[in-house]
């Protein structure tokens, strides 16, 4: 470590000369590196991240420490090198003190807790546990951690395997449920096993024991699943009392959006901070005297998409109110600014999602970063921000706001970046659906002649966005590589324009986001006269996969050819087979499909197949149970039926997302050849 560290001003990037520039591909979307979520030293002095690079040997990514000296001049980071090549450390995080990185490791042979001195000290494996640690939050008095990871829930520390092992004992491979969940997102449920949180002491640093398990009384995944971690807890500053995210099971889990804020004290007992709302409440902060909760919440329950308004709640009295209460925006995440007057949020605005300021007394919001998709928030001491940011045209670096500007501490592709030819982003805006207002954008090769054919990019969710970030799967720039333009639309549902917007496909499904795509293409020809948009193919994921098939009983005429990835092809099967059924249910105006089916019925696809005509490219993943992939095989089914030129790639180590560095390289080179087929097929 002492070598790597003298070499923090070396090592600066370059591009050999006589190198030119070439098109993306993507092996290149494969191998960038990607910066994981970073960790500053109280001083402010180091600064910390984990950054994957790809194996495409071994079809996968490993992280690696890279350490920056922010204050000496002309610094670079440079890795640590704590482990073999083929392991991996990440999410390190700093010691109060600064004198410790803790951090994860598989060194060992599974996840568990390490540190090391800074600098130059030796790697020292603090736990031995039974199973990997999926996480973990050191106390702010650094004498406590919590870990957590999916264990039985009658576990009385972190070590044990006991299980209900009543049909294992049977001698059978069958498990057993009474209750949904019994899968979700890409993995059946483990009956009688959940997430859970375990506190460990720290004796000069080093955790003690097997820990002791949070809430038991509770039956939830805390982090919930598929996708919480760290940003669901927070300690008090005095290290007493752990504030969590957990939405109790209930009868039917799978129905409830109630995330609830518990905390958990020094007698163990977990109280409910939020019970009174039955809707989502999440991102628990508490402020640095320890007197206030901030956390963000949504009112609607049911509703996943709901706007995520900031809430502060008094500690000592319960008093809770709204901050913000007026702005017309759904909060990411939630960072107290050092001396408590403020918050840092980040937020969907307008095809970005930008580092905003909020005024804790007054409630004004002020943003701080123009374009870009910014993440990974940390205040520090001095007024200063650090921060990732990414683009259309770049995946994510680390920055530094400081007094309203906004400094750049990494270039961790700038090597790969340059090797690339440059593309131009546009934005345009039309009179969509009830004359509302919607945006998009248009990406092309930066130097591209002629007319360009059109790749009609649209977005999951539904409500999302296809903004002004990076994406490791559905990338405009690498789609616009060949010579195509890639055309984005921000239809009716997508984010970042206000909840109204947002709102407005629920029961609508098929009608408001098909009239806006049908308005959004000629008003994208308008807007550059480059594009070709009679020679054109749409492609579509999730909620634009379902897209796709509704376009092709809706709007047969228009396209050359379609890429349906993972959509809903029958509305009827998905009501009853996808995992999260809070979200059909929301979607087609809160009632099950027994209770309402003509709401499924009128934006049913399956019910229009017999005019479909236009060629398609079917994509689905075996581990798919948000969108089970049967609704693939059906499209593909009906389209091999009525002899329709079609094709189906199903990836059966994947999910809902392509996320193996090979699958994805596969991914791109089936598409693009699906898009020549038809856009190309004199082969130019």
């Amino acid at each position: 470590m002492r070598k790597t560290l003298t070499a923090l001003a070396l090592g600066a990037a370059f591009v050999p000369a006589g190198v030119s520039a070439r098109p993306m591909t993507a092996t290149d979307l494969a191998t960038m590196h990607r910066i994981g979520s970073p960790s500053v030293s109280a001083d402010g002095r180091w600064l910390i991240y984990s950054l994957s690079k790809t194996d495409l040997a071994a079809n996968k990514r490993r992280n690696h420490l890279w350490l920056l000296d922010t204050r000496a001049k002309g610094a670079q980071p440079a890795q640590i090198a704590f482990s073999a090549a083929d392991k991996s450390e990440h999410d390190p995080v700093f010691s109060r003190d600064g004198k410790w990185i803790y951090y994860l490791s598989n060194a060992g042979g599974s996840d568990q807790l390490w540190r090391v001195a800074l600098p130059g000290g030796t790697p020292e494996r603090l736990t031995n546990l039974a199973t990997d640690v999926g996480g973990f939050l050191l106390a702010p008095t650094g004498d406590r951690v919590a870990i957590w990871g999916d264990r039985g829930l009658n576990c009385a520390d972190y070590d044990c395997k006991a299980t209900d092992k009543t049909d294992a004992a049977l001698g059978g491979s069958g498990r057993t449920y009474e209750q949904l969940f019994v899968r979700h997102w890409d993995a059946w449920a483990e009956p009688n096993t959940r997430s859970r949180i375990f506190i460990l002491p720290l004796a000069d640093g080093k955790p003690t024991g097997a820990g002791v398990p949070v809430a038991t009384q509770l039956i939830g995944d805390a982090p919930s699943k598929p996708f919480g971690g760290a940003e669901e807890l927070s300690w008090s500053p005095d290290g007493r009392t752990l504030y969590f995210a957990l939405r109790e099971a209930g009868r039917i889990e799978a129905l409830s959006t109630n995330l609830d804020i518990f905390a958990v004290g020094p007698d163990g007992a977990p109280v409910n901070l939020t019970a009174a709302n039955k809707a989502t409440d999440t991102f628990p902060a508490v402020s640095p005297d320890g007197k206030w909760l901030a956390y963000a919440a949504m009112k609607r329950p049911g509703y996943e998409a709901d706007r995520l308004g900031i809430m502060l709640r008094n500690l000592a009295t319960g008093e809770t109110r709204e901050l913000a209460p007026n702005w017309d925006r759904s909060v990411g995440s939630i960072a107290w600014a050092p001396g408590g007057k403020s918050l840092f949020v980040t937020a969907g605005e307008v095809l970005d999602e930008p580092l905003f300021r909020v005024d804790v007394p007054s409630g004004k919001v002020t943003r701080l970063t123009e374009g870009g998709t910014a993440g990974n928030v940390h205040p520090l001491a001095d007024g200063s921000v650090v921060y990732t940011l990414n683009s259309i045209q770049a995946p994510d670096d680390l920055y530094r706001w400081k007094g309203g500007k906004s400094v750049k501490l990494t270039s961790v592709n700038a090597d790969k970046l340059k090797e690339l030819d440059p593309v131009s982003v546009k934005r345009f805006s039309f009179a969509g659906a009830n004359g509302d207002t919607v945006r998009g954008q248009i990406v092309k090769p930066a130097g591209a002649t002629g007319k360009l054919p059109v790749e009609l990019l649209v977005h999951g969710g539904p409500q999302g966005s296809f903004g002004n970030g990076w994406s490791y799967r559905w990338n405009p720039r690498l789609f616009s590589a060949p010579g195509y333009g890639a055309v984005t639309i921000d239809f009716h549902g997508s984010t970042g324009f206000g909840q109204a917007f947002t709102d407005a496909i629920n029961k609508d499904w098929g009608g408001k986001p098909l009239e806006d795509l049908k308005l959004g293409l000629p008003a994208a020809a308008k807007a550059d006269a480059q594009l070709d948009i009679d020679n054109a193919c749409a492609l579509g994921g999730s909620y634009g996969g379902y897209m796709m098939n509704w376009i092709e009983g809706n709007w047969p005429d228009r396209f050359k050819c379609i890429v349906m990835h993972d959509g809903v092809f029958d509305a009827r099967a998905m009501a009853y087979e996808t995992e999260e059924l809070w979200f059909d249910t929301w979607e087609h105006g809160g009632k099950a499909y027994y209770e309402a089916p003509q709401e499924y019925e009128k934006w049913n696809p399956v019910n229009f197949v017999d005019k479909w005509k236009t060629p398609m490219l079917v994509i689905h993943g075996e581990q798919d149970f948000r969108i089970p992939y049967t609704q693939g095989l059906a499209a593909f089914t009906a389209l091999q039926m009525r002899d329709i030129p079609s094709k189906l790639l199903i990836f059966p180590d994947e999910n809902h997302w392509v996320l193996k560095p090979r699958n994805s390289i596969q991914w791109y080179a089936n598409v693009f050849d699906w898009l020549n087929r038809y856009l190309r097929p004199k082969g130019q």
